[in-house]
């Protein structure tokens, strides 16, 4: 079985920020694999299916982002899931928007989700980073990854979520960078190279 865990903030207050394109994608996932409805369990929303003949346990924590690493952990302990087929998706801000890259371990870049993650479970999962670009000055990144994307930025941020949806079955397979090139190969056709957001970056 594979974990793909969303990272974002529970609640409708979040529902639309910048952090939470980590939730946004895996919902877009679940449902666009038919995955059963959503359901409280692990200290967050489970949702279950296949991809690609694979199992797939869908989780978005509800521990607020900083925490959650909690809900990851027990979800694995509960399934015996190896750190290796763990696959998280979350906002990146080292990345332009629209931009879409996948590694395995590395730093955390100060985002309290990872660094949850990494004291609770280990720091060799794989992670699916979407970028949302920076608002220019480090003062100011607190308050935008806690502002909604603007209305401008609906279309690609729907197209990153779109692309993480489609081409899951190559994450699900073993082939992140297959993956990789597919999202944006699928974002670039649909002319989604994303404007600057508001706020610089």
């Amino acid at each position: 079985m594979l974990l793909f865990a969303g990272l974002g903030n529970p609640g409708g207050k979040y529902a639309g920020n910048r952090h939470n394109i980590g939730f946004m994608a895996v919902e877009a996932l679940a449902r666009r694999h038919g995955f059963s409805p959503w359901r409280r369990r692990f200290q967050g929303a489970v949702s279950e299916g296949e991809i690609a003949g694979e199992k797939v346990l869908a989780l978005l924590p509800e521990t607020f982002m900083n925490e959650s690493g909690r809900a990851v952990a027990e979800a694995m302990r509960f399934y015996k899931i190896p750190l290796e087929k763990v696959v998280v998706f979350h906002d990146e801000l080292d990345l332009p928007p629209a931009k879409v890259r996948v590694k395995k371990g590395g730093g955390n870049a100060g985002h309290n989700g990872l660094r949850s993650l990494t004291a609770h479970c280990g720091n060799e999962y794989w992670r699916v980073r979407l970028g949302i670009g920076h608002p220019g000055d480090k003062a100011l990144v607190h308050a935008y990854v806690l502002s909604d994307f603007a209305k401008a930025e609906r279309p690609w941020v729907e197209g990153v979520c779109t692309a993480c949806a489609d081409h899951a079955g190559l994450l699900a397979e073993g082939k992140p960078e297959a993956f990789q090139n597919q999202a944006h190969l699928f974002l670039e056709a649909q002319g989604l190279g994303a404007p600057r957001p508001v706020g610089g970056g």
